[in-house]
Formats: structure tokens, sequence, C-alpha cells
């Protein structure tokens, strides 16, 4: 079987994408910065950085630094609000014929609302709802953290009349319960997960290394955090539509997520070292997939709860 003859073909709810690949919040600007290294239509969709309904600063520098194999980020949701967006950057990505996910978040079920309602009648596959960014300086703003919280926060973006995902934590004790509360407030789908807490400290000078303080862990080393996310909720939860994210550096970990239960997967913190990671992950699986001959991600999809 030859691999161009494999499908990543998918759906996330009621989204249908021709591959299961994405980038991740975050990871991949806020229009086509990475349409240099490769066909931006290819991939399953471009989620783009996360939006406010306002201009928003972020963190003091630094805001990034190594942390081994992985990376260490307090960037604090900078940037220009979701009406600059729609100007400035979301027709780039229109023109290079991307399936666009927009992610918003904001600091109040009202400020999500605000930020929703500013997507409506924009060209956009789906919102995925930010409910889980570590790295704001008000820490009761984690509402993922929350089932009442998350709940709130979903019912508040419905507003955009877009299919909803909701992006949830991995630090939170007990993600199957909010996962089921998103659900019954309206998200399609979650994705699983966002950073792992975490903190790096200088030596030098014994402060820690970012201008906030701690930060999220992002990158190889926390895949394993996110499967066990990703298989719980769909041992838990069924049918639920997934998105995996977490540590997906190649086609053996996406593949790893779909097993898990995942309907599609996110690549971010790779991108930064390889910008055509995303790419490359889908080339990988299809390699994998003709080799053994699976036709379809649904052959294999949960394949790990037997």
């Amino acid at each position: 079987m030859r691999a161009r003859q494999i499908s990543l073909a998918t759906s996330v709810g009621s989204v249908s994408l021709d591959a299961c690949v994405m980038t991740a919040a975050g990871t991949a600007g806020y229009g086509d910065e990475l349409s240099a290294y490769g066909d931006l239509s290819q991939l399953g969709a471009v989620v783009v950085k996360s939006l406010a309904s306002f201009e928003w600063l972020g963190n003091p520098a630094p805001r990034v630094a190594p942390a081994g194999e992985a990376m260490i980020n307090a960037v604090g949701l900078s940037g220009p609000g979701v009406t600059a967006w729609r100007r400035d950057s979301l027709p780039a990505l229109l023109a290079r014929r991307a399936t666009v996910v927009a992610s918003i978040w904001g600091r109040s079920a009202a400020e999500f609302g605000a930020a929703a309602e500013l997507l409506v009648g924009a060209e956009v596959a789906a919102v995925e709802v930010n409910a889980s960014c570590p790295n704001l300086e008000d820490r009761a703003a984690l509402f993922a953290h929350s089932v009442r919280a998350t709940a709130e926060v979903v019912d508040a973006a419905r507003v955009c009349g877009k299919p909803l995902w909701v992006k949830l934590s991995p630090n939170t004790p007990d993600i199957v319960a909010v996962a089921a509360a998103a659900v019954e407030a309206g998200a399609e789908a979650v994705t699983l997960t966002n950073t792992v807490l975490g903190l790096d400290i200088d030596i030098e000078t014994g402060r820690p290394t970012l201008g906030n303080g701690g930060g999220g862990l992002s990158g190889g080393p926390i895949l394993p955090i996110a499967l066990r996310a990703v298989y719980d909720v769909r041992a838990a939860l069924g049918e639920l539509p997934i998105v995996g994210v977490g540590g997906v550096v190649n086609g053996r970990d996406a593949l790893a997520m779909i097993m898990a239960g995942a309907n599609a997967v996110q690549v971010g913190t790779a991108s930064f070292a390889t910008p055509r990671a995303p790419w490359k992950v889908q080339s990988d699986m299809r390699r994998w997939m003709a080799r053994h001959g699976v036709v379809a991600l649904s052959d294999i999809r949960g394949r790990s709860h037997g």
C-alpha cells in the first residue's frame, strides 16, 4: 500500500477535516506565518493564538525558557484582540485556503462572551475556548479547574454560533468531570490538554527565570500526561469528540493520540524547533499506516481501549 492512498480525514463533532493534524494555539502565530514551510491547506486546520475581545500585552519578559527537552513559557496571552485579528490576519489565512480555528480567552465568562460575539460571521470552522491557560496573573481565571465555571464560559461563548471546542487543563484534579460539564453546556468537543504547571530557576540569581515566576511546560516530555487525559476522557465519555495536544513531535506520538481515542491532534511546541513539524507528522503517520495496511484513522481510533 502506498502512503498517498492513506486517508487522514477525520471529523471533530460537526466539523469535517481533510486531515487530522492541526497547529496548536499559541505556537503558529495569528496568520499565515508557517506558510513559508508548507501548504496550510494540507493541514487539518490552523489554530491561531488565543484572542480576547481587547488588546492585551501579556506578561513581563523573559517569557520563554528551555527546560531540558521541553520549554516553559509565561507569555500571558498577549494579542491584538479579535477585531484587529479579523482585519489584519484572518484574510491571509483564508487566501492560503487554510481551515481556521479561532481560539479565545477571557478573565470572566462575560469576557469570553464578548470575544465570541466578535467572531459572529467570521470565516472560521470552529472556536476553541481556551479555559485553561496557566499564565494569567489571576489564577482564578483557570476556569477549567471548575465544573461550574467551565459551564459558564461555554454557555457565554455559544453566542458566536460556531462549533465550540473547549481546551482543558491537565492540572485539574478531575478532567473527566470538567469535560462532561463542558459538553453539557454546549461544547461539541474538548481539546486535551494545555501546558503543565512548571518553574525554572536561574541558579546565578536564585530567582525564577521567567518574568512571571512560574509558567507552563510544553514539548515532548508532557506527551504521557496528555495521552492519559485523552485515554481517561474517552473511556468515561464514549463518543465525545476529542482533539489531542501536548508533546506531539512525530507521527508515532500522533498515532498514539489517535489510539488513545483522539479524533484529531495538534502539533505545538515542536513547530518552534522545526516549523515543518505538522506536515512531517502527517507524512510519518501515512508511512506507518501504509506499512501496517491501515487505510483510515477510524481503523485504529481508540484501539488502546480494546
